[in-house]
């Protein structure tokens, strides 16, 4: 199956150079949009198409409104900051996930708690997130929820929707109105995909995307936060400015502030790929269903979105046996110029953050042992507007 899975991605890509895991596709729209903001001059954070960008992809994914930021990272920062997480809190989170998903909570000075994925998501399981908490969790007399053993509070829970399969966010969602606890949606890989025919960000209290250059669209380096209410949409952007208060001329900032804005130039990018957006994913989920067609029947299996949801695949992702079936694998597809990678490095094995409270990990270890991403980028293409 390897030579016949090597095979296949150099004719889909119709090359025998090296193929990529995702590289983005531009064409002559991105470089109209890039242009007209150089011949503008606004190229930093003030200029009209970072505010098409934030209306655009508010629109897309049916949000009452979007903040542009400079990548991923910081709007899960503010997401978590505008949900009053302080030092000393906690978040509960996903120990499958990208780094980046801890380092914004440590960076708040607050502490992860790590639990477990589901079978069929990938993402953060809503049994073991209500076991976690019956165990270990208590609401006192304000209504705030309560570590029993530390006394700390648990701040927000941020789910991950790993390689852009929709976790089972109306469950986790019941969960933390439960709890008393904020949802802080971690939808960096999700965009394009649909939860019960409800877009991924959309959940939350708060939510983050990003747009790095390996995400679905790119702005180069860049994020968007999310808001269902449009007084955290308000203070988000407030904060992401700087807390300047508007005024034609004078520099007044009524608090403690960040400048996380996103720069007119990535916006342009933005909104020239966010036009195409709906096209890549009908593309990489036909390229999903080809990959399905090709591993049924081998030792192979195929990931494929879980029920009541669908997917923007990503990164598409392969089942190995066993962890030595994974390396075999990783090192003949990467020999043979089929770039491929192993899932992340469990949170709790990462140095920083091995002192986290967790749960079993069972899943979350037993997928980390198996799992392969493999190209997912969209073909080169011909489009007009």
């Amino acid at each position: 199956m390897d030579k016949k899975l090597v095979e296949f991605v150099k004719d889909y890509y119709e090359t025998n150079d090296f193929i990529p895991l995702h590289e983005p596709r531009f064409n002559s729209l991105e470089k109209e949009f890039v242009d007209e903001t150089i011949s503008s001059t606004f190229v930093s954070s003030v200029g009209k198409f970072v505010t098409q960008f934030e209306e655009d992809f508010s629109k897309f994914i049916e949000i009452p409104k979007s903040v542009a930021v400079v990548n991923g990272t910081a709007a899960l920062y503010i997401s978590l900051y505008q949900c009053d997480v302080q030092r000393d809190d906690l978040v509960i989170t996903q120990a499958l996930t990208f780094v980046a998903t801890a380092n914004a909570v440590n960076q708040l000075g607050a502490e992860c708690i790590f639990i477990d994925v589901s079978p069929s998501t990938l993402g953060m399981c809503p049994i073991a997130l209500e076991n976690y908490l019956i165990e270990h969790a208590t609401l006192n007399e304000n209504g705030n929820c309560i570590h029993k053993k530390s006394g700390k509070r648990f701040k927000a829970v941020v789910p991950m929707h790993t390689f852009g399969f929709p976790v089972e966010i109306d469950k986790i969602q019941e969960i933390c109105a439960k709890w008393h606890i904020s949802l802080v949606e971690d939808a960096a890989e999700s965009l394009g995909s649909y939860f019960k025919n409800k877009h991924t960000g959309t959940f939350g209290r708060v939510s983050a995307f990003s747009f790095n250059g390996n995400k679905i669209i790119t702005t180069g380096g860049g994020g968007m936060v999310v808001c269902n209410s449009m007084d955290d949409a308000d203070r988000v952007k407030h904060l992401t400015t700087t807390a300047k208060v508007a005024h034609p001329y004078k520099f007044y900032h009524d608090e403690a502030a960040f400048n996380y804005r996103m720069p007119n130039l990535n916006a342009a990018l933005g909104c020239a790929q966010l036009d195409k957006l709906s096209m890549f994913v009908e593309q990489k989920r036909k390229l999903a269903k080809k990959y399905q067609s090709l591993l049924e029947g081998s030792n192979l299996m195929f990931f494929t979105e879980p029920v009541n949801t669908k997917a923007n695949y990503w990164l598409n992702t392969i089942i190995c046996e066993d962890v030595d079936h994974r390396d075999s694998m990783l090192n003949y597809l990467n020999n043979n110029n089929v770039m491929s990678r192993p899932v992340w490095d469990l949170m709790t094995d990462l140095p920083m953050y091995k002192h986290c409270e967790s749960d079993s990990l069972r899943h979350s270890r037993w997928f980390a042992d198996r799992i392969i991403n493999i190209p997912s980028s969209v073909r080169n293409f011909h489009y007009e507007k």
